[in-house]
């Protein structure tokens, strides 16, 4: 691989690492930059959750020193989402991500909607819903978004923090804390498939990762500064996007899946 690609991969990496902490979808840019540099699109899937691996213990540290991690919920939703994540990987090795496309685009739709349609639910949460353990709704809503988190990274933020916002009750700053928790649980289990499977270049994985957990670092910082609404407007823009794309409405861009 030519010397001048690692700086562009780096770079990709922290605008992945920065967006994939606040908010979702940021692995649009490393997928996309892997197709680049000549990745087929199942080898780009699995050497991108090394780096998100690696900028995930970044924002799980930061968010904890910074006192908005919630240990005991977090763990407890991480364990339905890594069971999720098993099966979902395995199927990433096996089949193509494309007939996923339209049902993702309709879910972002909604996810918009609920954006502004109750704002101040993302903003304020609704304490008042946090339990010491996940309800069954809850174990059943976080195992699926595992699947999903399992067999294509890109975008399970977005859905995350919807479940942790509308599901559990998080304002959208502790949400992000809660998210990158369940992320960094549920990759290891996603990682260790496509390791077997033969699916990760490491040393495109390990360069990214670098990136990745630079953008994780000022991301947190940019939450805690912030607030919940500036994370509700960046939401807002890279959801619409993605629904576009993934709709066919627009092609130009970032190609999403490679």
């Amino acid at each position: 691989m030519d010397m001048w690609l690692y700086p562009l991969i780096i770079l990709a990496g922290f605008l992945t690492g920065f967006i994939n902490t606040l908010a979702g979808a940021g692995s649009a840019v490393s997928l996309a930059l892997m197709s680049f540099v000549g990745l087929p699109v199942d080898l780009a899937n699995g050497t991108n959750r090394v780096a998100i691996l690696m900028q995930n213990m970044v924002g799980v540290n930061r968010f904890h020193a910074q006192k908005m991690m919630d240990w005991r919920m977090g763990l407890w939703l991480a364990l339905p989402a890594a069971a999720g994540s098993i099966a979902g990987a395995w199927l990433a090795s096996v089949m193509s991500a494309k007939n996923l496309e339209t049902a993702i685009g309709v879910l972002m739709l909604v996810i918009l909607v609920m954006l502004f349609v109750r704002p101040k639910r993302w903003l304020e949460g609704q304490p008042d819903m946090h339990g010491t353990r996940p309800t069954p709704s809850q174990f059943a809503i976080f195992f699926a978004i595992g699947i999903y988190g399992g067999f294509i990274q890109m975008g399970v933020g977005i859905f995350l923090l919807s479940g942790l916002v509308l599901g559990a009750g998080y304002d959208l700053v502790r949400a992000n804390a809660v998210k990158v928790l369940i992320v960094l649980s549920f990759t290891i289990f996603a990682l260790a498939i496509f390791i077997w499977s033969d699916l990760v270049r490491w040393d495109i994985g390990l360069i990214l990762g670098v990136g990745n957990m630079l953008g994780a670092w000022a991301a947190t910082k940019q939450a805690a500064k912030r607030g919940a609404p500036f994370v509700r407007w960046l939401l807002i823009v890279i959801v619409t996007y993605a629904a576009l794309k993934y709709l066919g409405v627009i092609s130009a861009g970032l190609d999403l899946l490679g």
